[in-house]
Order: structure tokens, then C-alpha cells, then sequence
């Protein structure tokens, strides 16, 4: 069996208005969420990293390059989590999901994987260099006090960073999907009406928390689907609030909405761009 996801690192968070997050919404299967979400979240983590000024000496945070210790705080199926040990980087990592940690301890050895939500971090007072957090924050039950404590693990001077899909402003990976399921169900909530998916949100986030020399980024992505069917096949896999919408539907209705969305996006081959708002600052002295 494959092992499961936290859903903190998809947009599979249950984002309708209202939803209150259960254990259903917490946990997908792996391989699911990896053709599904991990298509595009897998392509920020680079960009991420380089914007966080992280892992490089050169960088924007010259004090958190190699062999500086980070924390990836949600680590989902460790797609951040590669990227930051490639760069030499000392790395523990956190997820609530305990037969993904364990996967992440089979493939990355070397990192210091521990089953943990991050609103209650398992680690001391100023541990790390940079602590920093991929398609998470947003989607905590506090997120706030979430900021909270990945400052407080961070020691002052060092960097935290976070990022998420700018769904609010209809650029997510799942625009099109989007713009079909308001054409032919316009009563249907979609991820574009998320809490924290619009531009300046996670900064207000950071700002309160009173760290420092708080920015922000726009970071774009994108992947070329070589037919339709390779884009919409993972929508019918049940992942997410897109996945269970999709199940939900009659066959009619179903055929409707991939029709409407096959007329958007074209028979392929076709590029689908995905923009994620960034934010990054410094933990104060």
C-alpha cells in the first residue's frame, strides 16, 4: 500500500467556506496527490528555495547556507524537503502523517524526520538557521500560531519562509478547472474562495509575528500536458475538494464539466502556468 499525505501540502484541504478540517481531509494517497497536486508543487520548490535566499552563500540569507540547519515544516511527500538536501543543507523535517515521515526516513537517510503537526513543533527554542514551509501555512486551523512557532524554533537573525498557490487571484494550478465548474455548476464553491490564497496574506502573517525584513515574490511555475487526458485523468483520482467534486458528480454531469474544460484548455498538447505568492523574513534579536 502507498504510503498517505497530509493534506496541509495540497490545495486538498477541504477550502469550502465554512468546512471545519477533519481526518478525511488530512489524508490522501501518495501516488494521488503526487500526479494530482505533486505535478506543479514539485516545480516551486527550487524557485522557493532561491527566494528564501537559503543554501547558498551567495544568497539573500548568506548565514543559512551550507551546512546550516532548516526545518521544512509540513513536509509532505519531501518534494521541498529533496531540494533543501541537495543544496547541502542540514534538514529536519515534520509531518502529522506517520506512514509518510517514515517514507521520507527511507529516501532521505540523513534527515531528521519526525511525525508532528506544525502548530506544536518537537523542537527547542532557536534550533534552526531557517525554518521554512511549502503550500502549509495557509491552510492550519492557526495559522498564525503557526508562524508563531516555527519563529520560536528559529534562532534570531535566521529566516523563515512560506508560500501558497495565489488561488484568489485565479492563477492556481487549477484554473481552468475552475473557470469549467463555474460555467456549467455556478453554485458550486471552488479553491478560488479559500481563506489566505490572495496576495499579502501570509506577509500580514509574518508581519504580526513580528519578524523582520518581511518580502514577498510571485513565483511561476509551469508544465506542458502532452494531451488532455493526462491533465484530467488526476482530477477523477478523489484527491481534494476538486477530486471529491469530480466523484460527486452523475456521469452526465460529469461528462458536461470535462467537456467545458476540454474546450478551455484544447486537445493538447498545452502549457499550464501556476503562480504561488511568497513571503520570507527574519527572526528578530
Amino acid at each position: 500500500m502507498s504510503p498517505r499525505t497530509n493534506c496541509d501540502l495540497t490545495l486538498a484541504l477541504a477550502l469550502r467556506p465554512g468546512h471545519t478540517v477533519g481526518m478525511s481531509d488530512l489524508f490522501v494517497d501518495a501516488d494521488a496527490y503526487d500526479r494530482f497536486m505533486g505535478r506543479f508543487s514539485s516545480l516551486l520548490a527550487a524557485p522557493f528555495v532561491e527566494f528564501a535566499g537559503v543554501g547558498s552563500p551567495g544568497g539573500l540569507a548568506p548565514a543559512v547556507a551550507a551546512p546550516a540547519r532548516v526545518l521544512d515544516v509540513g513536509c509532505g511527500t519531501g518534494m521541498l524537503t529533496r531540494e533543501l538536501v541537495a543544496r547541502g543543507l542540514t534538514v529536519a523535517a515534520v509531518d502529522p502523517s506517520e506512514p509518510l515521515v517514515s517514507a521520507v526516513r527511507a529516501s532521505l537517510p540523513g534527515v531528521d524526520a519526525r511525525v508532528a503537526g506544525a502548530q506544536r513543533l518537537p523542537f527547542a527554542d532557536g534550533v534552526f538557521d531557517g525554518a521554512l514551509a511549502q503550500l502549509v501555512v495557509n491552510f492550519l486551523p492557526d495559522p498564525a500560531a503557526g508562524v508563531r512557532e516555527m519563529a520560536r524554533v528559529t534562532r534570531p537573525g535566521g529566516v523563515l519562509a512560506a508560500n501558497v498557490w495565489d488561488f484568489a487571484g485565479g492563477r492556481g494550478p487549477l484554473g481552468v478547472f475552475e473557470q469549467a465548474r463555474r460555467e456549467t455548476d455556478p453554485s458550486a464553491a471552488t479553491e478560488e474562495q479559500a481563506a489566505g490564497a490572495a496576495e499579502g496574506y501570509l506577509a500580514s502573517l509574518f508581519t504580526a509575528a513580528g519578524l523582520a525584513d518581511v518580502r514577498t515574490a510571485a513565483l511561476t511555475v509551469s508544465r506542458t500536458f502532452a494531451s488532455f487526458d493526462e491533465w484530467w485523468t488526476p482530477f477523477t483520482l478523489g484527491v481534494g475538494p476538486a477530486g471529491a467534486y469530480v466523484a460527486s458528480l452523475s456521469p452526465a454531469a460529469r461528462a458536461s464539466l470535462r467537456g467545458r474544460a476540454e474546450s478551455l484548455a484544447g486537445p493538447g498538447p498545452f502549457t499550464v502556468e501556476a503562480v504561488a505568492w511568497a513571503v520570507a523574513g527574519t527572526v528578530r534579536a
